[in-house]
């Protein structure tokens, strides 16, 4: 596993479902990381954990990510994800969310260097395939210790170190420091991943190369534009218009169909995604360069607040802007039961003309990806 010069599929939970990492293999992915699992459950063999590791043929190049707090715990969930072909285990120390952080896991572990250092030499005495440690800045504002953190994961002998530039009291309500970033990575020897922010292929171009860190991860970026895989990869916007934009949910949706099966049980359990990826995916604006490159390096687009204010824009345009939950809905259910995609563009239309689509705006998304 080289975790050097790669666009990293970051483990996002409840968004990094295999049918949503299979679109984004489609689009120019070739590194995809599990939702975060807990390790005393897959220890357990809980079958909603277990589900989780699981990899399909096409990610050849396929992590995942646990939460643990106990060495042994992290083992045994370790070996039952390798044996469904895990290339290497992630250890999240950076996930911000109370049910995490009250069972001792996530984010609590950057408060004690010392106990997680031994977690992680322990995993990689334990465990046949590389570790790598996902981190935040630290605990709170003025609370850094990230680099104290850095060194602890390295010297435990972690393969690589992935960086959320932000506390855990800030969740995603402020920028990502990528010069935090970078100062642990010039610190380092092993390779780090550097995470936050990233919403276009300039913008990902520029924190990387600025940086110096070794490699990328997207996380809401990902789920807002699933092809910026492809737009990193070749230094250009793809601007997808609506149609072409309906055309690839309803790939996502068969993607869920197949995964969940085409029955009453499947349909019930795909949506459970299927809304809630179109609220990300509402967020979609095209962003060109020569427009926004400027304003992107002031503050992150991502976290930009950008009004529909173009005149003229088209129904259907109108329509995947909309931010209403009953609207994703409705057209959650278009796209479970479409036929092909001129049928498709037809009956979005004349649901977008039956709801009356309303100006949206895109802004800051929250997700927990640690």
């Amino acid at each position: 596993m080289d975790f050097r010069g790669r666009v990293f599929l970051a483990p996002l939970t409840k968004g990094g479902n295999l049918p949503f990492r299979r679109l984004c293999l489609a689009h120019g992915c070739e590194v995809t990381m599990s939702e975060m699992a807990y390790g005393y459950q897959v220890k357990k063999r809980s079958k909603s954990e277990l589900a989780l590791l699981r990899k399909h043929a096409e990610e050849t190049c396929f992590g995942v990510q646990l939460a643990a707090s106990r060495a042994d715990d992290a083992i045994e969930a370790a070996k039952a994800a390798i044996d469904r072909g895990a290339s290497w285990i992630d250890l999240n120390c950076g996930c911000p969310i109370h049910d995490i952080v009250k069972r001792r896991m996530g984010a609590t572990l950057l408060q004690k260097p010392d106990k997680l250092g031994r977690l992680v030499e322990e995993m990689v005495a334990g465990i046949a395939v590389p570790v790598t440690v996902k981190i935040r800045l630290g605990w709170a504002e003025g609370e850094e210790n990230a680099s104290e953190v850095a060194r602890v994961v390295e010297e435990a002998g972690a393969a690589a170190l992935g960086v959320h530039g932000r506390t855990r009291e800030q969740r995603y309500s402020r920028a990502a420091d990528w010069g935090a970033i970078a100062r642990i990575a010039a610190e380092r020897t092993i390779p780090v991943i550097g995470n936050g922010d990233l919403l276009t292929w300039y913008e990902t171009q520029e924190k990387w190369q600025q940086s110096g860190v070794a490699s990328v991860m997207l996380g809401r970026g990902a789920l807002i534009k699933p092809w910026l895989f492809r737009e990193i990869a070749e230094k250009k916007a793809w601007e997808p218009t609506a149609e072409q934009r309906l055309a690839l949910y309803l790939d996502f949706a068969r993607k869920l169909k197949e995964h969940f099966r085409d029955d009453d049980k499947g349909r019930e359990r795909a949506m459970r995604f299927l809304p809630w990826h179109l609220e990300f995916f509402s967020r979609y604006r095209p962003l060109p360069i020569e427009r926004w490159q400027e304003a992107s390096r002031a503050h992150p687009l991502i976290q930009t607040r950008m009004a529909d204010d173009e005149p003229d824009l088209p129904l259907l345009e109108r329509l995947l802007r909309d931010p209403r939950p009953e609207l994703h809905q409705r057209l959650a259910d278009l796209l479970w039961a479409a036929g092909d995609e001129g049928q498709l563009v037809e009956q979005a239309t004349a649901l977008a003309q039956e709801m009356r689509p309303v100006a949206g705006e895109i802004a800051e998304a929250r997700v927990s990806n640690g």
